[in-house]
């Protein structure tokens, strides 16, 4: 049996709450999700966009403030997709 190691460098903090996330190439699109966590340089979404790849950079917008970032992950779970997202 392997040992799971948790790799985070940073604390995260649950949340709860509605996200906005725009792709803005190669054709904009705008999508809804919710929050799961946050940390000083990121956050994690549960969302509906499977297609969502590693390194491609969005908008969002939350109640805790809006920006770039950059998606680190993508993982989908029983339907729903999860993501990563490093803040720019």
């Amino acid at each position: 049996m392997s040992e799971s190691r948790d790799r985070r460098r940073e604390e995260r903090s649950a949340v709860t709450g509605k996200i906005s996330l725009t792709i803005t190439e190669p054709v904009a699109r705008q999508f809804e999700g919710e929050l799961v966590d946050v940390s000083s340089s990121g956050f994690r979404a549960a969302h509906r966009l499977a297609d969502l790849d590693k390194g491609q950079e969005i908008l969002f917008r939350h109640g805790r403030g809006s920006g770039h970032a950059k998606v680190m992950w993508t993982r989908i779970v029983g339907g729903e997709a999860e993501s990563g997202f490093l803040v720019l």
